[in-house]
């Protein structure tokens, strides 16, 4: 995997005054120990500094450790591009992870925006591979960085995630992509992959064998440039590619191939950059039948050749922003018609679904072109249709007695305050026993049906 340069490792404002006494504290044998033993990414840093500040025995920096390893566990499942608006709180441990599928060859660019008043704030971003076979992760790419943005290349066809996590006690908006480019440059000049007629896998000699590589067509004449810098490695004429033409690709680790050309321009050992001309597209070799095109394959030590159409395809376009208002993460909705179901996924489900009652009040945490991602008053997150909720307070009522205002739909759940009898509430929302109100002052909570 091409790992990006981390470009610094910060220190959470809560251990400025923390970290030296802890360093003095520390023997010659612990520093030694902490020498060897580095955290690899900005995540675990800031991680290690709560352990170290003992701040890991705290609830607030339980709950962040803990937010870290359940977005591992809980991610929801998005279509590349992706780009989603959402929110931090001050007062809770939050990470959002997205799962996301992968073509070798793809480059995967991720960026982080956040609201102009909370741009100094550290957010962590985290990607891995999901391993098919033992289902563990494996780290590929991380960043804390002032751009928040950073860019990888697929190695493999896999699942990927990534964890968005800001640090300790910081409110903020955030706007996250996640979109593909070509991590290798178009190989014939003037054209893109529109121009692709034939593709990975096409049957060859009546299926026979499979077409490795893809077409792609232009005049007989268009240049065949170098997708990478790298040396020529063959010049040489075969059967069935015609004047061919290799290049090795040292930046990727792979080798290149051009064939069918009309005319080679490149000798061995040449040493190419990007957009360099080594021969003009034509048709010889077995396809002196077909109209001129350039077969264009890469070639990888140890596994062959691959599908060299995700290393060329066009970059992905900005994905469409989302229609919901920003002032809407982080305040409450509610269901306007039953068996809504919470889905891991921002996508249609035919048939019939069994979820939600109508009514049910979910806390909008982010937002795509037509979903909301909510979390349901168990605290599970999940994608539902912008259309199906409402924001408008189901109704207005005078409390009859005095009742406790309740952090959570549970019966040991901590009270808020108590509200005394005549209180007026707007109530947003009702599940499972209790109903969810909003008090003149703005705090929100849950109050027991009576």
């Amino acid at each position: 995997m091409h790992l990006p340069t981390t470009i610094r490792r910060p220190l959470s404002r809560l251990f400025i005054i923390v970290l030296p006494f802890l360093l003095l504290a520390c023997g010659k044998q612990q520093t030694l120990q902490g020498i060897f033993s580095q955290p690899r990414t900005p995540h675990e840093a800031y991680a290690r500094k709560l352990r170290q500040a003992r701040l890991d025995q705290t609830a607030l920096g339980k709950d962040w450790l803990a937010a870290a390893d359940q977005a591992l566990r809980d991610s929801l499942v998005v279509t590349l591009p992706f780009k989603e608006t959402g929110i931090f709180r001050a007062d809770q441990a939050y990470a959002a992870s997205y799962r996301y599928a992968v073509r070798a060859g793809e480059k995967i660019n991720i960026s982080l925006t956040m609201e102009p008043a909370t741009a100094d704030v550290h957010v962590f971003l985290d990607a891995f591979e999901l391993d098919p076979d033992d289902r563990r992760l494996r780290p590929i790419a991380s960043a804390d960085t002032v751009s928040r943005s950073f860019s990888y290349v697929a190695e493999d066809d896999h699942q990927h995630l990534l964890r968005v996590q800001p640090e300790l006690l910081r409110s903020g908006r955030f706007t996250i992509r996640i979109q593909r480019a070509p991590s290798l440059a178009f190989p014939v000049q003037g054209k893109n992959d529109v121009a692709v007629g034939s593709f990975w896998g096409a049957e060859r000699d009546r299926g026979a064998r499979r077409h490795e590589g893809i077409d792609i067509f232009a005049k007989r004449g268009t240049p065949a440039v170098a997708v990478a810098p790298g040396m020529i490695t063959r010049v040489n004429e075969t059967p069935l590619g015609g004047l061919v033409v290799w290049l090795a690709d040292a930046q990727h680790g792979q080798h290149i191939y051009y064939a069918h050309l009309d005319k080679q321009l490149v000798h061995p050992g040449q040493i190419v950059k990007t957009g360099d001309t080594l021969g003009l597209v034509g048709n010889t070799g077995n396809a002196r039948t077909t109209k001129p095109h350039l077969h264009f394959g890469v070639y990888r030590s140890g596994r062959g050749a691959v599908d060299p159409y995700p290393f060329v395809r066009r970059a992905d376009k900005e994905p469409a922003a989302p229609r919901t208002a920003p002032e809407r993460l982080g305040q409450w909705v509610r269901l306007t018609a039953s068996n809504t179901a919470l889905r891991p996924v921002p996508t249609e489900v035919r048939g019939k679904q069994t979820g939600m009652p109508k009514n049910t009040p979910l806390l909008v945490v982010g937002a795509t072109a037509n979903w909301l991602r909510v979390q349901d008053p168990n605290g599970k997150l999940g994608y539902v249709p912008a259309k199906a909720v409402a924001t408008e307070a189901l109704r207005r009522e005078a409390l009859a007695t005095n009742a406790d205002l309740l952090a959570q739909p549970t019966s040991a759940a901590a009270p808020l305050d108590t509200l005394p009898a005549n209180t007026n509430v707007a109530v947003l929302g009702e599940w499972s026993g209790y109903r969810l109100v909003r008090n003149a002052a703005g705090q929100v909570g849950w109050l027991r049906t009576t």
